[in-house]
């Protein structure tokens, strides 16, 4: 009875019992989505909607199923822009798909070739998942946030790919790089 209750409820109400179930303050929720407290009340309160990657954050924030917010349209929807921006991904740059069926999985991997001195451009450089760079050739610099890392043969990073991100071959040669990405 409580799940169908729930299930009537808007968004910003499911938000606020399962918060409040947790003992999660709104604090330590900004804190764990990179949403500022401001924006999570105002979610909470109905006066934001929040896109679907946001709701992706939270649930994972609050340690739930995001499907137990989405209704099917949203899901599907969800599903259609991953579809969208690995095609994107794979027909603009130069991405060698390693994975079977890519556009459909939550992990996939790519051989990443960048020329030489150049920045790979183009790319979302920020979304939602996690990223795993091993660099096979080369040198590269990857920005996360305000943080930059140089990489060289055979050096990893691994970083939430939630944060804003960019790759740029630093060295004289092309850069190789095995790169496999997890989204939700």
């Amino acid at each position: 009875m409580a799940g169908r209750m729930m299930d009537e409820k808007s968004f910003g109400a499911k938000m606020k019992q399962l918060r409040q179930l947790g003992k999660v303050s709104f604090e330590q929720l900004a804190n764990k989505t990179g949403f500022s407290q401001r924006y999570l009340k105002e979610i909470e309160e109905g006066i934001a909607v929040p896109p679907v990657s946001a709701v992706i954050r939270i649930a994972k924030a609050l340690a739930i199923d995001s499907g137990s917010f989405l209704s099917a349209e949203e899901l599907e929807a969800s599903e259609r822009r991953r579809k969208e921006s690995f095609y994107k991904r794979t027909q603009a740059y130069s991405y060698k798909t390693l994975t079977p069926d890519a556009e459909t999985r939550h992990m996939k991997a790519f051989l990443i070739t960048i020329d030489p001195k150049q920045d790979h451009k183009m790319v979302e450089y920020k979304h939602e998942g996690e990223e795993f760079l091993y660099v096979l050739k080369g040198r590269v610099e990857v920005v996360v946030g305000e943080n930059q890392h140089l990489l060289k043969r055979g050096e990893t990073l691994h970083f939430d790919s939630g944060i804003t991100h960019k790759l740029r071959n630093v060295s004289d040669d092309e850069a190789k790089l095995l790169v496999v990405i997890y989204t939700l």
